[in-house]
């Protein structure tokens, strides 16, 4: 049976839809860049919100030869790797910065940008 594609045309819809493509796997290709990692990071932390942070954290790990690889370069266990990148982990800053220093990125902190006021 044919699929309408349309209700106010009669159009009808020859071919399926194509399969939607997984995002994952170009995203992790494109995390082995230092550069993007950090850019990917940075936008992650600008969202506020700590769930996010631990998935991005996440995907780098993974694009870094993945979260057990890191947690052999961080010393840290595997479990307890796991558990810190996942959406509620809450990991403490010694093992934030190991895990970035396992992936080859550091935690740095810059003044936040004002904006100028008009004068009145």
């Amino acid at each position: 049976m044919l699929k309408r594609t349309s209700r106010t045309t009669n159009r009808v819809s020859k071919r399926p839809a194509p399969p939607s493509v997984p995002y994952e796997p170009r995203l992790i290709a494109s995390l082995k860049d230092p550069h993007e990692a950090a850019a990917y990071l940075e936008a992650a932390i600008e969202d506020g919100d700590q769930g996010v942070l631990m998935l991005a954290l996440r995907h780098v790990a993974q694009a870094q030869g993945g979260v057990a690889a890191v947690a052999r370069k961080s010393k840290l266990t595997r479990e307890a790797t796991y558990r810190m990148l996942s959406a509620g982990g809450n990991p403490e800053l010694k093992s934030l910065t190991a895990v970035l220093a396992a992936t080859g990125l550091q935690l740095s902190v810059k003044p936040l940008e004002r904006r100028q006021r008009k004068a009145a």
